[in-house]
């Protein structure tokens, strides 16, 4: 499954990714989805859920962490999105991510039943 994580991150984080950290930040996503499945899930269960949603949040983290607006070498000259262009593809990866795995995970965040407030 790492390598089918890979490939999909690549392609949604644009191909043109650092592919060393990116690998990296594939296995943090696939533990950290692994880890939120519910009580007798597998990843087997999740179907092709969980490589897509691991793979759209390193590609998330990937484009978060992206700091470089623009270089040049030579007479080429290349410009990346902005810091908030890259804030909102991140987070909808995020949300798309979340939607895949909504049926096989638990909710994210703090929770608190039965206390007073």
């Amino acid at each position: 499954m790492k390598e089918q994580i890979l490939a999909l991150a690549l392609a949604a984080a644009g191909g043109a990714a650092d592919q060393t950290l990116l690998e990296s930040l594939c296995l943090a996503a696939e533990r950290a989805w692994l880890d939120r499945l519910r009580e007798g899930l597998t990843a087997a269960d999740c179907g092709e859920a969980l490589p897509c949603a691991a793979a759209f949040t390193a590609a998330a983290d990937l484009a978060a962490g992206e700091g470089v607006a623009s270089f040049s070498a030579g007479d080429v000259s290349v410009s990346l999105e902005s810091g908030g262009d890259r804030t909102r593809r991140a987070e909808r990866l995020r949300q798309a991510a979340e939607w895949l795995m909504e049926p096989y995970v638990r909710a994210a965040g703090l929770w608190a039943q039965g206390v007073e407030g």
